[in-house]
């Protein structure tokens, strides 16, 4: 009797062993297909950094031709006039985002900027500290989740209806920040399963923002309209 019993037990083992391995698999493959994803939207993000540098190597060439030709005619009038234009023309050019904050600034010019690119109206206004209390590689982490979350929403909503409003600043001496998204999508309950289960690959995402902000006691509220996402943070100074 005891031998069967030990026997049966021994079977349990290796059946929870077997199911252990299983979903350990299962959930390697999820990290690796969610992996390739953030790796597919750097390159869409540095390819459109490329294009813009391109652009601007074009421009400079042009613009190097004109003032060689009127000094070649020793129109030296309207080859200042010409640079005086472009001077101001270059005056006029700006990157979306001069928060005060350098790596900030970096992960927002290039989230946003293929967010517009990909048609979606954006509203956005960002002040950050020079010094924080979080970490450069946690703020930038929370920014790039909370901005991808949003345009991956945007991207299963009718063209003319995509929006995003993004607002950082200094709130209660902390930072805050919030996002706020169109999406088709109605959620109800916030929980622990709706992030790492019923998300898929979208909720990893999600999961690292919670880790970060609860990692500095800070606050997050997530809030589902008809229509509307809205992600609120506040992390310390």
């Amino acid at each position: 009797m005891i031998m069967v019993i030990l026997s049966i037990l021994s079977m349990l083992v290796i059946i929870v062993y077997l199911l252990y391995r299983t979903m350990d698999k299962a959930y390697e493959r999820q990290i690796a297909v969610y992996q390739n994803k953030l790796l597919k939207k750097q390159v869409d993000e540095v390819h459109n950094i490329y294009l813009t540098m391109r652009g601007w190597r074009h421009d400079y060439h042009n613009h190097m031709q004109s003032v060689k030709a009127y000094l070649a005619m020793d129109n030296l009038e309207e080859a200042r006039a010409y640079l005086d234009r472009l001077e101001q023309d270059l005056d006029d050019i700006d990157l979306l985002f001069n928060t005060g904050n350098i790596n900030a600034d970096a992960i927002l010019n290039s989230k946003i900027s293929l967010a517009i690119k990909k048609g979606i109206q954006v509203d956005y206004k960002a002040t950050v500290p020079e010094e924080l209390t979080v970490s450069d590689i946690d703020l930038c982490v929370v920014i790039g989740n909370l901005i991808d979350n949003a345009v991956e929403a945007c991207e299963k909503v009718e063209a003319e209806k995509r929006f995003i409003r993004l607002y950082i600043g200094i709130l209660r001496r902390q930072l805050y920040l919030s996002v706020s998204n169109a999406t088709n999508e109605v959620v109800r309950k916030f929980d622990e399963e709706y992030i790492t289960t019923k998300r898929g690959n979208h909720g990893h995402g999600l999961k690292r923002i919670n880790n970060i902000v609860d990692k500095y006691d800070g606050y997050i509220n997530r809030k589902n309209e008809p229509g509307v996402f809205v992600t609120e943070i506040m992390l310390p100074l």
